[in-house]
C-alpha cells in the first residue's frame, strides 16, 4: 500500500510510519523540518525493506498543502492518508495571545482540509482509500487551558465526521482518532512519568489494525486514553 503521513518526522507520526514500514509499504512522509524528516526517513529505510519518499512543507500554508498533494498525485495513488500534522499551544480564550486561534486553525484544521481536497478525487475515481484524521480528546470535551487548541480540534472532528458521510458512497473509509495523553515532545520535561501515559506506538498499532479490516468494515472512531484516565 501507499501511505501518506503528515507530521511524520517525530512523535505519533513517526510511530505510524514505523508500523506501516514494518510491512513493506511505500511511505510518503511530510514534515516541516527537512533535515529531521530526511534523517528519520534514512534510518527507517536502513531498518526495513520499505520505500520512503519525503517532502518538506508547512501544511498550515494553503499553497504548500496543495503543492504537496499535487506532488503525491504525480508519484502514486494513495491507499491511506494520515492527517497527523498539528500543534499544541496552551492558553485560555479570554487571555491567550492574539493570533493563537488563527494559528491553531491553520495547523490543525486547514492542513488536513486542503491536502485531503487534493488527494481525495483520485480515491473517488478508484473507489478505494482510507483517511485517518488525528483529533484529540480535546475534540470531545473542553478542559482548562485548552483554548484555541481545543477549538481547532473540535473543528477537525467536524471535518472528519462530514468527510465520513460524503465519502461513504464512494467506498472510501474515514476514521477519526481521539488520543488522550501520549508521551511525545509535548510531554517531555513536564514531570509526568512516561509510564503514566500512552506510548506513540499504541496509537500506531490500533490505526494499523483499522487499516487492515475487510473492505466492508470501517472503524469510524478510535478513542484512546491512558489506563489511569486523563491527566
Amino acid at each position: 500500500m501507499n501511505i501518506v503521513i503528515t507530521g511524520a518526522s517525530r512523535g505519533i507520526g513517526a510511530a505510524i510510519a514505523e508500523r506501516f514500514a514494518a510491512e513493506g509499504n511505500t511511505l510518503i512522509l511530510c514534515a516541516r523540518n527537512e533535515e529531521k524528516l530526511k534523517q528519520f526517513a534514512d534510518e527507517l529505510q536502513q531498518r526495513t525493506v520499505t520505500t520512503v519518499l519525503t517532502y518538506a512543507a508547512d501544511l498550515s500554508k494553503k499553497e504548500q498543502a496543495i503543492a504537496f498533494g499535487d506532488w503525491v498525485n504525480q508519484h502514486c495513488p494513495v491507499d491511506v492518508l494520515v492527517n497527523n500534522a498539528g500543534s499544541f499551544v496552551p492558553g485560555s480564550i479570554h487571555d491567550e495571545a492574539d493570533g493563537n486561534l488563527e494559528k491553531m486553525i491553520e495547523v490543525n484544521l486547514y492542513s488536513a482540509y486542503h491536502l485531503t481536497r487534493v488527494l481525495v478525487p483520485q480515491m473517488i475515481e478508484r473507489r478505494s482509500g482510507h483517511i485517518f484524521n488525528m483529533c484529540s480528546i480535546a475534540s470531545l470535551k473542553a478542559y482548562a487551558n485548552g483554548g484555541s487548541y481545543s477549538i481547532s480540534k473540535f473543528a477537525l472532528a467536524g471535518f472528519s465526521k462530514n468527510l465520513r458521510e460524503e465519502l461513504m458512497p464512494h467506498h472510501i473509509k474515514v476514521t477519526t482518532v481521539y488520543p488522550g495523553a501520549v508521551y511525545t515532545d509535548s510531554w517531555s520535561g513536564s514531570g509526568v512519568a512516561e509510564e503514566r501515559i500512552m506510548e506513540s506506538k499504541d496509537i500506531a498499532e490500533i490505526m494499523f489494525a483499522a487499516a487492515h479490516l475487510s473492505p466492508q468494515a470501517c472503524v469510524e472512531e478510535i478513542v484512546m486514553r491512558p489506563q489511569l484516565g486523563d491527566l
